[in-house]
């Protein structure tokens, strides 16, 4: 599932929470890229970048496999 602006998503480690800023593509590669913010006080970054294909893969927690981020609403 593609991620939509407005949407709210958690990342599966953490358990943090995002909101889809917009998909765009990166200027060089044309790799679709996710913009997102963070819903909770960072203080390193509050928006952040991240592949689109790095966002739809899956991770594993306590030897499971996981989506890297799970839509929320």
């Amino acid at each position: 599932m593609n991620p939509q602006p407005g949407q709210i998503w958690k990342h599966s480690k953490k358990g943090n929470l995002y909101k889809i800023i917009t998909v765009g593509k990166h200027s060089e590669s044309l790799e679709e890229m996710v913009v997102y913010e963070a819903q909770y006080e960072n203080p390193v970054s509050k928006v952040w970048i991240r592949p689109l294909t790095m966002w739809n893969e899956e991770v594993e927690i306590e030897g499971k496999k996981v989506p890297r981020f799970v839509l929320v609403n």
